[in-house]
């Protein structure tokens, strides 16, 4: 029956699409996945008015959220707005004071400002210049599951994540971080579950790992 069913909402991070949850699957006897999909801001829009937008896309009541990188932190700001059933974050950070160095000098600065975000929209700029293997990997798949390549768009979803200002989270959220993520170091991160050899994209290639074990996870009381 549908009253048995769990919503499950997945957030993709910075610019991606639900296409990074292309293999992520739950048993559908017990759980109903929904993609949710970056919105374009307005001018200006504070993270907390962002979120009670992203709120009308809920369809469902008292849902599993889970979010990925600056998604997670999105999820979070939703949370504070309706009522969940389990708070999921991946690949990302519960408070500015998980932060890397490197993101909270660029608050400090205002140097998020000066980002180049109008070259996000010409990745064949960077295709010709891309040497080795690596490179031209990482650049498809910045093409294959990058979907949002506006610079208004990067410009403020840059601000709201280095300019963060939570500092108590809730304790009941979950937090599924890999041990070799670039973006937010491990060393940073308190109270989660740690992932061995997880970078900050496991949510693709670590996606047998969270397809065996969300459902416990989340069902876990």
């Amino acid at each position: 029956m549908d009253q048995d069913i769990i919503h499950v909402y997945l957030m993709p991070g910075m610019a991606a699409s639900s296409k990074i949850f292309e293999y992520i699957e739950l048993p559908s006897d017990r759980f109903k996945i929904h993609y949710l999909e970056w919105i374009m801001p307005k001018h200006k829009e504070p993270l907390r008015d962002y979120a009670s937008r992203m709120t009308k896309y809920i369809k469902h009541d008292h849902v599993v959220l889970l979010g990925v990188s600056f998604g997670g932190v999105l999820v979070q700001e939703i949370a504070k707005i309706i009522s969940v059933r389990k708070l999921i974050i991946v690949s990302s950070v519960k408070s500015m004071f998980e932060l890397p160095k490197k993101m909270l000098l660029v608050k400090s600065t205002g140097a998020y400002k000066i980002v180049p975000t109008h070259l996000a929209s010409n990745i064949e700029i960077f295709e010709k210049y891309a040497f080795g293997k690596q490179m031209a990997k990482r650049l498809e798949l910045y093409k294959k599951y990058l979907s949002v390549n506006d610079s208004d768009y990067l410009s403020w979803a840059i601000k709201e994540m280095v300019c963060w200002e939570q500092k108590k989270y809730d304790s009941a959220v979950i937090h599924i971080h890999g041990d070799q993520d670039a973006v937010f170091p491990i060393k940073n991160i308190s109270n989660c579950i740690r992932i061995p050899n997880g970078s900050h994209i496991m949510i693709i290639n670590k996606y047998k790992w969270f397809n065996e074990n969300l459902p416990r996870i989340i069902l876990d009381s």
